[in-house]
């Protein structure tokens, strides 16, 4: 590979480098978390991004066939034999007036960018080609993750449609929506229920990778990144390639937003963009860790001399607690976010903000959603939640141009979509009352009629669909 390709510590302090073919999942040196960088100067790049155009016709060619390797000059670190595409990136960003109206936003405001739409129904099919890709460039036979259920979806898939290699998965016993689970054993993955929640798996997947050298395809990898920042671009290319004021998405392992970040420092970088939006991060209040750190404990990036002290404390303070992780939202289940530096570094550029949502929130969030006919998982949800919430409190403008991030098909957790709109209140207190789910105000509660043809065309009559 070209030199002008190269993995660097996000330390300032230390900033050493590292061939694109090394695997590692920190930086030897000081234990902090990699960038892949380029040396723009000698890799062409493009003049305009309108350039990208072309490449959205469907004339052949791995480029046109994925929504991520169509911007492959934007992510030039592998060559394009060694590429790995199932079809993502497919997606699409609609302006959503009727979501506008719910988050106190005036028409045509509100946009709503669907990553359902790739093929294992999440946005993770965005991380996982470059990971993939990545795996592939290094000949890796075997790959794992530690999973709430979407990563470990996605990984499945690329192990099973490309062949290249096999999928391990660990996932949190009992921590995981049967939508997500039946796709990593419907395509063939060794699946591991760790007794323990996501951040126990996540540990354990990292001391086994390393033990056996198997390849990490979590977010802490800086090539799974590269991939997910392709999300910002079709935003972009949705907008007719304007940069819109903000962004919105829910933040778990916080890979979303770093890569998010990272891709508008290039962008800005290589001058393709004049101006970067802002960007808001939602949390499930059961799993606050970040909003915690940055606006209970003024955390911040402070040019990369981050407070490490600070969250050894908070993280201790939690396993002192024995307090875990507790959201409806599993996708956003975890309360030791990888990721969190880099973050933190996203937010400093972005002049981001951070804050949390109930699930309560986010369930009728999720239903207004659905009325648009997107269906999202709770997760996604929280991105309309949150920008509801920041609109109330005056950061956000009514007349500001917003694109909420739906990261997850509904289909991925489908239980908590009929429980809403069709258990009666009692049962739902039952079921999710540990959640504090406590109403469905914007319930579609399915009607019972007789096997009778009077009685369902009075059925019918009565709720005004005639």
């Amino acid at each position: 590979m070209s030199d002008a390709v190269f993995q660097q510590c996000i330390n300032p302090a230390c900033a050493a480098t590292y061939d694109v073919l090394q695997t590692l999942p920190k930086c030897p040196a000081c234990g902090d978390l990699l960038d892949v960088k380029y040396d723009w100067n000698r890799l062409p790049t493009p003049k305009r991004l309108s350039d990208f155009d072309a490449l959205a016709l469907p004339k052949g060619g791995l480029g046109r066939v994925s929504g991520v390797w169509r911007f492959g000059a934007l992510l030039p670190f592998a060559p394009e034999a060694k590429r790995v595409s199932i079809g993502e990136g497919h997606t699409q960003l609609r302006c959503s007036p009727r979501v506008a109206a719910y988050a106190g936003m005036n028409p045509e405001r509100l946009w709503l960018q669907y990553e359902g739409l790739n093929p294992s129904g999440s946005f993770k099919d965005n991380g996982m080609a470059g990971a993939f890709t990545h795996a592939n460039m290094v000949g890796a036979k075997v790959a794992a993750c530690a999973s709430t259920g979407n990563t470990s979806a996605s990984l499945a898939a690329f192990a099973a449609a490309s062949g290249l290699m096999k999928a391990i998965i660990f996932v949190g016993s009992g921590k995981i929506a049967y939508g997500k689970l039946s796709q990593a054993l419907d395509y063939g993955a060794l699946t591991l229920q760790v007794l323990g929640d996501f951040d126990d798996a996540m540990a354990r997947v990292q001391e086994v990778c390393a033990a056996k050298n198997i390849y990490l395809v979590n977010s802490v990898n800086p090539f799974r990144l590269e991939g997910q920042k392709t999300i910002m671009y079709r935003v972009l290319e949705g907008f007719g390639w304007e940069v819109p004021d903000w962004i919105v998405v829910p933040g778990g392992n916080l890979g979303n937003s770093s890569a998010f970040g990272k891709a508008f420092m290039e962008l800005k970088e290589l001058g393709l963009i004049s101006r970067v939006p802002r960007i808001a991060i939602i949390n499930a209040e059961g799993a606050p860790t970040f909003s915690k750190l940055v606006n209970g404990g003024s955390l911040a990036w402070n040019g990369g001399r981050t407070d490490n002290a600070a969250i050894s404390a908070y993280y201790a303070g939690l396993d002192t607690r024995k307090e875990k992780a507790h959201t409806m939202a599993s996708a956003i289940e975890i309360n030791r976010p990888v990721n969190l530096k880099k973050c933190l570094r996203c937010i400093d550029f972005m002049r981001g903000v951070v804050r949390t949502v109930s699930d309560q929130e986010m369930l009728d969030a999720k239903a207004q959603v659905g009325l648009e006919g997107l269906g999202c998982e709770p997760a996604s949800a929280a991105s309309v939640a949150g920008a509801r919430k920041l609109v109330a409190e005056g950061v956000i403008g009514r007349d500001e141009r917003i694109a909420c991030i739906l990261t997850g098909h509904q289909l991925k957790d489908p239980i908590a979509t009929v429980g809403y709109h069709s258990m009666p209140e009692k049962e739902l207190n039952e079921k999710f009352g540990e959640y504090g789910i406590r109403t469905t105000a914007h319930r579609n509660m399915p009607v019972q009629v007789k096997n009778d043809l009077d009685d369902i065309l009075g059925a019918i009559e009565r709720a005004g669909t005639r």
